[in-house]
């Protein structure tokens, strides 16, 4: 019965562990957001003539990227930026860019 506990808490601490990993911290996505600048704008205030990122629609952009991600929308470069970041990044990033003002 102590053995079968032992691991039943071992098993729940790697788990939640695991979780822990899964989930980046700001600084973590606001760096991976800063990668967006050169085009889109610091903190996706872009220039007039680009795409702002700034206050957007949240699902809208990771729809976007996970199109541009698949080859389901043309680009000149965002199909190959977007396929250097994983689903969860994408998701992390656009949440960061929905969640600033415009």
């Amino acid at each position: 019965m102590k053995l079968t506990s032992a691991i039943s808490s071992l098993a729940l601490l790697a788990i939640s562990g695991l979780a822990q990993a899964q989930a980046p911290d700001a600084l973590q996505v606001r760096s991976w957001a800063a990668a967006c600048a050169s085009c889109h704008g610091t903190n996706g205030q872009a220039q007039p003539g680009m795409e702002a990122l700034a206050g957007a629609n949240k699902d809208d952009m990771v729809k976007k990227m996970l199109d541009f991600k698949a080859g389901r929308k043309p680009a000149t470069i965002m199909h190959q930026l977007a396929k250097g970041y994983s689903d969860e990044q994408i998701v992390a990033i656009a949440g960061y860019f929905a969640a600033q003002k415009k």
